[in-house]
């Protein structure tokens, strides 16, 4: 296992530059957020916005656009039946977050379609939640894009055929090497461990606890992996990834200090102090 060090926290996140502006920071499309799972992607975009992403577009159900925007003025959102508006949407995109609150049915498996089917190799594609879920029953050919995957246990095991008990570090990485060469795997569990395919050695994260274990965490995790995913390109997609999943369990488990339970939305509006904590030290 390789160690998360303060070193790899201050190579990912450092001070902006004085003459940057919000396109440096990544144009975001994040998708999901279908009846009854409106939540999630309101979860997702708070968290992308709060990681400093420079431009977050929301493509969800309509009737979901006014509570989104009355938790967050910051996004941009359109309705994700607006096939057009969708297809412009994703070729703008360096980073789409696919699935947080995406039901898997009929209407779920046609947009994973579109948006495979638009992608290109220099944008980046993080595929949670109900994308996962729609993914292992299609067993859809994956674009050949930077790929970030992010399942929990049971995810994990319809996606690589492991059982619950066979998850461990040895069986993950060999079945890791069905998928895409740089694949990037945030493989959520108890000790999450963060992998990128073709590599021998992963991540695993010393923080976090039961605290977390609520509706919506996954979806802050998305959200912030997407939001690390579009900035910090001193730094590999694989460094990112690692730094922002730490980074949503430490702040967490400070939260665990004074609360029984940590809510994700807690962890989201942490996240800007947390970032400038880290790049004070550099």
């Amino acid at each position: 296992m390789k160690e998360i060090s303060l070193e790899l926290l201050e190579k990912v996140i450092v001070e902006r530059s004085r003459h940057s502006h919000k396109g440096d920071y990544g144009r975001l499309l994040l998708i999901g957020g279908t009846y009854p799972y409106g939540g999630a992607i309101i979860m997702a975009a708070l968290a992308s916005v709060r990681s400093g992403a420079g431009l977050v577009t929301v493509a969800t159900d309509k009737e979901n656009i006014p509570p989104l925007h009355s938790h967050l003025p910051e996004a941009m959102a359109f309705d994700l039946d607006d096939k057009q508006l969708l297809e412009q949407q994703l070729k703008k995109a360096s980073v789409v977050l696919v699935g947080s609150g995406l039901v898997d049915d009929e209407r779920g498996e046609e947009l994973l379609h579109t948006v495979f089917h638009h992608l290109e190799q220099n944008q980046t594609l993080i595929l949670d939640g109900g994308a996962l879920s729609i993914l292992a029953k299609t067993k859809m050919k994956f674009p050949k894009v930077h790929l970030v995957l992010t399942p929990h246990q049971r995810e994990w095991q319809v996606l690589s055929g492991l059982d619950l008990t066979s998850q461990g570090t040895e069986e993950t990485g060999k079945a890791l090497k069905r998928f895409p060469s740089g694949t990037i795997l945030v493989q959520k569990g108890p000790a999450t461990r963060i992998w990128q395919a073709g590599q021998a050695d992963c991540y695993q994260l010393s923080v976090g606890g039961p605290y977390q274990a609520t509706g919506g965490m996954g979806d802050t995790l998305a959200g912030m992996v997407a939001g690390f995913a579009g900035q910090f390109p001193q730094a590999s997609l694989y460094e990112r990834v690692t730094v922002a999943t730490h980074l949503h369990s430490a702040i967490a488990q400070e939260l665990a200090e004074d609360n029984y339970v940590v809510l994700p939305t807690m962890i989201s509006q942490q996240i800007p102090a947390f970032m400038k904590n880290i790049q004070k030290d550099t």
